[in-house]
């Protein structure tokens, strides 16, 4: 005989069983639709350049002598290959001359330290301006020689010799005075000495024009 309440019991059961596998359906659902994100790691992604500058380790600092510098070109060389070596020497030359190449056209970053400096600019184009007398001492010299060598004129040669330094003398003594007093005008407040002055744009007269560096901006006659 079949009891009304064992019905309902069972229903009830059925219904209790089935309602924890409809929500484990939907949770499996939610899951495909929607997947679960990863959590933050809380700090910034670093830089390339520096997670590569931590795997190389600490710089090494820069050499303190020549020999010391000789010593770790010596060590890099050996570990490069041939052709590396070659790439390297010729970037190196190229980048020599174009360090050249900007020295010569008067470029203030490449000069050498006795010729930076607007004074020192002024100078050279006082001297690159006009007709220097010792500007013949380096092609006379060498006919002197020549002349001295042969007995006839031997003695000519040297009283002609003796002439053209007394000549020269005065000429770089003029210039000297004259570089000191236009760039003193130009230039009042500056610090170089007067010899110091003159000394530099003595040896600057001595060279022939085309050997000059840097080359000369001004061409003769012009005003500076």
């Amino acid at each position: 005989m079949k009891l009304p309440w064992k019905s309902d019991a069972t229903s009830t059961d059925d219904t209790v069983d089935d309602a924890p596998t409809t929500d484990a359906a939907r949770a499996d659902e939610v899951s495909l639709e929607k997947p679960t994100q990863t959590p933050g790691k809380g700090r910034p992604t670093p830089k390339r350049r520096d997670a590569q500058s931590k795997r190389r380790g600490p710089v090494a600092p820069p050499p303190a002598t020549r020999a010391e510098a000789r010593a770790r070109k010596k060590a890099l060389k050996s570990t490069m290959s041939k052709s590396q070596r070659k790439e390297l020497s010729a970037q190196r030359r190229e980048a020599r001359l174009e360090q050249r190449e900007k020295m010569m056209s008067g470029d203030e970053k490449y000069l050498m330290p006795r010729d930076k400096g607007p004074v020192r600019r002024m100078t050279r184009d006082i001297v690159d301006s006009r007709r220097n007398f010792a500007g013949l001492f380096m092609p006379f010299a060498v006919f002197l020689i020549v002349a001295i060598m042969i007995p006839q004129i031997a003695g000519l040669a040297n009283l002609v010799l003796l002439v053209f330094v007394v000549f020269m003398a005065i000429d770089s003594y003029i210039l000297g005075r004259m570089v000191n007093k236009r760039v003193r005008e130009r230039h009042p407040d500056t610090q170089e000495s007067r010899f110091r002055l003159g000394w530099y744009a003595f040896t600057r007269a001595m060279q022939l024009r085309m050997m000059r560096a840097p080359k000369p901006l001004v061409k003769p006659g012009d005003k500076v």
